[in-house]
C-alpha cells in the first residue's frame, strides 16, 4: 500500500491522531452519561430533559462517527474500548449517582465546557503545531455544536442554584441581562 502523502509528516498525522483521539473518548464519556441522565431523570422537567438530552445524545453519535472517519482518513485508528476511552478522557465518569435534574444539567454543562475548552486547545495545536488546517477546521465545527448544547443546557438552569441539600433556590446573583 502506497504511503499516505496528504502534505502533512508522518509526525503531524500522529500528533493530530492523538488529539482526535482524546476527543473521541471525550465524546463517548459525555454520550453515556447523557443518555444516563436521558434515562434516569424525573420531576416536572421530566419531557423537556428526555427531549433536549435524546437530540444531544443523537448529535453526539454523529460526531463520534465523523471524529473517527477523520482519524482513519489520516491514516490512523480510533481507540475502540471503553477502557481505552477511560485512560485517555478529560472528562470522568460519576457511576453510582443519580442526581437530581438540574444538577444533571449542571455536571453536563461542564463537561461540554470541558470539552470546548479542549476543542479550542485541539484546534490551535491542529493548526498551528502540526499544519493541519483540514482538521482545525473540523474540530471548529464541533467545538460550535458543544458551545450550543453548552448554551442550551445553561439556559436551563439560569438563575437557579443548588445548595448543598441539592434543592433548588433562587440565586442571590442572578445576572441581569444587558440593557434591562
Amino acid at each position: 500500500m502506497p504511503k499516505i502523502n496528504i502534505g502533512l509528516t508522518e509526525q503531524q498525522r500522529q500528533g493530530v491522531i492523538d488529539l482526535l483521539n482524546q476527543d473521541l473518548a471525550d465524546a463517548y464519556v459525555l454520550l453515556v452519561k447523557t443518555k444516563k441522565y436521558h434515562w434516569d431523570v424525573v420531576g416536572p422537567q421530566f419531557r423537556t430533559l428526555h427531549q433536549l438530552w435524546e437530540e444531544h445524545y443523537e448529535k453526539l453519535t454523529e460526531n463520534i462517527d465523523a471524529l473517527a472517519e477523520r482519524i482513519r482518513a489520516l491514516g490512523g485508528y480510533p481507540v475502540g474500548t471503553l477502557e481505552g476511552f477511560l485512560q485517555i478522557a478529560t472528562l470522568k465518569e460519576h457511576g453510582g449517582q443519580v442526581p437530581i435534574a438540574t444538577e444533571m444539567v449542571a455536571n453536563l454543562v461542564q463537561d461540554h465546557e470541558q470539552v470546548i475548552r479542549n476543542f479550542r486547545e485541539h484546534v490551535d495545536r491542529s493548526g498551528e503545531e502540526f499544519h493541519d488546517q483540514g482538521t482545525a477546521d473540523f474540530l471548529t465545527g464541533l467545538m460550535e455544536e458543544h458551545e450550543e448544547m453548552a448554551w442550551m443546557l445553561r439556559s436551563f438552569i439560569e438563575g437557579q442554584a443548588l445548595d448543598p441539600s441539592n434543592k433548588e433556590s433562587a440565586a442571590a446573583d442572578t445576572q441581569t441581562p444587558v440593557g434591562v
